[in-house]
């Protein structure tokens, strides 16, 4: 009878101990599938007036930094577009800095010396005046801390230029005077 009880029980501490290891690990497995969002940010983009010109929304991927814009009554063509090494924008704009290049290279992706993180292909803007688009800045990231953050101290800015980008001549490849801007936050 006593072997009984015995054998009972270590089969009782057992079969407590599966149900303990099985609940543990669906408790892991619900905090995995409820992992962290995504890092994010955003920017209001405004004119050298004043004007609401538009959105940002930055979301940190795999890839790099995707940028979905959403622009309003900007003028239509080509036009550079730049994260800036300073967190302002104040009209002329100019309080944004230069392109954000925390590795020290030159302007463009043509350039044979590599280009700065801040530096994106230009957009087109529509006759409207209006574009939605989504652009991945490989370059950059969200993570607090790292060299290429655009949380750094002072902060970063996104720019819209006047012209477009050449993709070569240094500092800023001929872009033109800066027509929108917006803190990255």
């Amino acid at each position: 009878m006593h072997r009984f009880i015995a054998a009972s029980a270590v089969l009782l501490v057992a079969a407590s101990a599966a149900a303990s290891a099985q609940s543990a690990k669906d408790g892991a497995a619900a905090k995995k599938s409820a992992a962290a969002p995504p890092l994010a940010a955003s920017a209001e983009l405004k004119s050298a007036d004043g004007k609401d010109v538009g959105t940002a929304k930055l979301t940190q991927t795999r890839s790099g930094v995707r940028i979905a814009l959403a622009l309003k009554g900007l003028p239509p063509g080509e036009h550079a577009f730049h994260v800036h090494a300073v967190g302002k924008c104040e009209p002329p704009f100019t309080s944004a800095g230069p392109h954000f290049n925390p590795e020290q290279k030159k302007h463009g992706k043509l350039n044979k010396e590599g280009h700065h993180a801040g530096d994106m292909d230009n957009i087109r803007i529509p006759e409207s005046g209006n574009l939605t688009l989504q652009v991945v800045d490989k370059d950059i990231t969200l993570e607090k801390g790292k060299p290429n953050s655009v949380f750094q101290d002072g902060g970063t800015a996104l720019v819209v230029h006047a012209g477009k980008d050449d993709y070569m001549t240094d500092p800023a490849g001929n872009a033109g005077d800066r027509i929108a801007c917006g803190v990255i936050k």
